[in-house]
């Protein structure tokens, strides 16, 4: 959208759902970096409970787990000051612009999402609901909803933001110059940081059947360094990055390591020479600990009053109602919809 040339910053839209356990990949991946850029952009985060209803899910945990999720945005340094955190259901922009993007999505773009495929694959067909085909639809309009130049995502969600530029320059076309055709802001290193017990896997925050698959933000010491002693390496002793699969559950705990230090990869393979993998573990174990423990401390401060961060909810889904209706009626007013009578 041409306005968009004339913002004096950048903005920036991106969120996690509340399912499951955050988890250090998703610190790494996502929030640190959110936190780090927020300052650059103006920058929209919110806890995405409308998606977290596409695969089943606890009716009793939503509500708690949103809280959560929000608090440990602001405990990993998101700046309710700076940024807006909302919760996405709170603002009916979201499921409204759903609706006249569904209207303007070929389906076959649906069916070939990986995503899709993937749990589709691991349900019965007639089980599978609608809304897991129709996830990347709802993702676009949160994104559109709020003229996003940017979206920091990792590198398993890129599909799903071609997807939403594909919308959105089907909808321009259609309609009219309405949307901005966001980019992808994927972090260099420890994008996709891999599971400890299967390091070909991506490190997910759902429950798994293995209890030392993830590291997650809210587990304490002795919990992170059980999981990561008894993560996954391989019968050699060389400590140095590889991309040969066979040596991947070492090159993972590299690269969190090099994720969580900052450390050049040459100076991380000097330190670790003639050492063991033993070494290794305890010392991610330990950079592991302290990056927890501020943010778990901060966290147990935020979650003291309950009240608190409702407030900031608040307050942030009052902003970010602002921006996306303001969108949403230019949508509806470019797809010729009778304006609402006073």
């Amino acid at each position: 959208m041409s306005s968009s040339n004339s913002k004096k910053r950048r903005r920036v839209l991106s969120g996690v759902q509340p399912s499951g356990n955050l988890t250090i990949g998703n610190y790494i991946g996502a929030l640190s970096q959110w936190a780090r850029e927020q300052h650059n952009y103006e920058s929209f985060f919110c806890v995405v409970d409308l998606h977290a209803i596409t695969m089943p899910h606890d009716p009793a945990l939503l509500g708690a787990k949103t809280r959560e999720v929000a608090a440990l945005y602001l405990a990993c340094g998101i700046d309710p000051d700076v940024s807006t955190v909302f919760v996405q259901s709170h603002v009916p922009a979201h499921s409204e612009l759903t609706w006249l993007l569904n209207c303007i999505t070929p389906i076959g773009w649906l069916y070939r999402m990986t995503q899709f495929k993937d749990k589709a694959a691991k349900q019965q067909q007639e089980s599978i609901g609608m809304g897991l085909l129709d996830y990347p639809v709802l993702m676009a309009a949160d994104i559109l909803l709020y003229q996003a130049d940017a979206v920091p995502v990792g590198e398993d969600q890129r599909q799903h933001l071609e997807i939403t530029r594909d919308i959105a320059q089907r909808f321009n076309h259609l309609f009219g110059d309405t949307f901005t055709i966001p980019e992808a802001l994927i972090p260099p290193s420890g994008a996709r940081v891999k599971a400890l017990d299967n390091p070909t896997a991506k490190m997910s925050k759902s429950e798994t059947s293995s209890e030392y698959h993830a590291v997650y933000l809210l587990d304490p010491p002795d919990r992170v360094k059980k999981k990561v002693m008894r993560a996954v390496t391989d019968s050699g002793h060389e400590i140095r990055f590889s991309g040969d699969p066979e040596r991947a559950g070492v090159n993972n705990l590299l690269e969190l390591y090099e994720s969580l230090t900052g450390e050049s990869r040459e100076a991380i393979e000097s330190f670790f020479e003639s050492k063991g993998y033993g070494s290794l573990k305890k010392a991610v174990v330990e950079v592991l600990n302290e990056t927890l423990a501020p943010i778990q401390q901060r966290y147990n401060d935020l979650t003291s009053d309950s009240s608190y961060i409702d407030s900031l909810l608040a307050r942030g889904t009052a902003r970010a109602a602002e921006v996306a209706n303001s969108t949403l009626e230019l949508a509806r007013n470019r797809m010729g919809y009778l304006k609402p009578f006073s």
